[in-house]
């Protein structure tokens, strides 16, 4: 089984039925070390649900600093109430105040920071309301069973402006036979 780690993308395969997740690609914020050879719990975000709740009905001075489409993103069904900023820095070495690294120049953005102080430091900003979480041990078994597949993420995976065939592209983008599952039909019985 591939390590799980932040940075890596979650990308729903078509034995996940769960309608949450269902052909969505999630980018792990942060997943606890839990011994041995499993993790912890973990956290994430998923990267292809937009709302259609525009950032500046909500979040008003952010809207000028978030990438297109300007809506708040669907991050997962856990506190749906609650808002998540993931960025990416122009440059590692200057991280802004209210910035907390995930993995290299991606990371998370404080949302009670002052916009200001963050908006000429970033190269990209996307809002997650609510996020995806598992207990200790959860994502493993997830994974061991088949629902998903676990894969390395790109910078800009997170702000594209079409998300609508994320999860086709990352899966092509894989070696072997796993890019194969790129072209397969969502409900393999209506081929």
């Amino acid at each position: 089984m591939t390590s799980l780690h932040a940075g890596m993308l979650l990308v729903a395969t078509p034995a996940l039925a769960d309608p949450h997740f269902a052909a969505t690609v999630v980018l792990l914020l942060d997943v606890e070390d839990g011994g041995s050879e499993h993790s912890g719990g973990a956290l994430g975000v998923v990267l292809n649900r937009p709302s259609g709740v525009p950032v500046r009905e909500v979040l008003g001075p952010w809207s000028p600093v978030v990438d297109e489409p300007e809506v708040l993103f669907q991050g997962g069904p856990v506190s749906t109430e609650g808002a998540l900023a993931v960025a990416l820095l122009r440059d590692e070495a200057a991280p802004p105040v209210g910035f907390r690294t995930v993995e290299g120049r991606l990371g998370l953005v404080d949302l009670d920071t002052p916009v200001e102080l963050v908006e000429g430091s970033l190269a990209g900003l996307r809002i997650f309301a609510g996020y995806a979480g598992w207990g200790a041990g959860q994502l493993d078994a997830e994974v061991q069973e088949g629902s998903w597949y676990v894969v390395p993420g790109e910078v800009v995976d997170p702000f594209r402006v079409d998300s609508s065939l994320l999860w086709r592209d990352v899966l092509r983008r894989q070696p072997g036979e796993l890019a194969w599952n790129s072209t397969r039909p969502r409900d393999p019985n209506a081929n």
